[in-house]
């Protein structure tokens, strides 16, 4: 995953927001602290976005069209890496889909591993169902 541009202004995203918690260990000792990472759909951007206290954590872009949904990108912001971001992205993202009843084509690796391993999600994955032969 690549390094996040600037932050987007909060009011491309729309008025949908998943509301995720991502949990990390604390660095110290064995105690778990709860980040809240929102996840909106900036359709105007054509990305998912995760925030975070009020900062851009990081976002999988898509292209959508009828039928199939293609997730090419995802990013998370080097101090958000580990924390479950990613992870928050790709279910909103992929719940979406299947809310849309799209097909999905996932080109990013990280989604593409995500979906791997979480095959409740499996069966969004996009088959060609070409019968052309050379």
């Amino acid at each position: 995953m690549d390094r996040a541009p600037p932050a987007r202004p909060a009011g491309r995203a729309v008025d949908r927001a998943v509301r995720w918690a991502a949990h990390r260990a604390a660095a110290s000792s064995s105690e778990e602290s709860a980040m809240t990472v929102t996840i909106r759909d900036a359709d105007g951007a054509d990305r998912f976005e995760a925030w975070s206290d009020g900062a851009l954590a990081g976002f999988a872009e898509y292209l959508r069209s009828d039928g199939l949904v293609v997730y090419p990108h995802t990013v998370v912001e080097p101090a958000y890496e580990g924390q479950g971001v990613g992870g928050a992205l790709a279910r909103a993202a992929l719940d979406d889909a299947r809310a849309r009843g799209l097909a999905v084509l996932a080109t990013c690796p990280f989604i593409k591993g995500w979906m791997l391993r979480h095959p409740e999600y499996i069966d969004l994955a996009y088959e060609n169902r070409s019968r052309v032969s050379d």
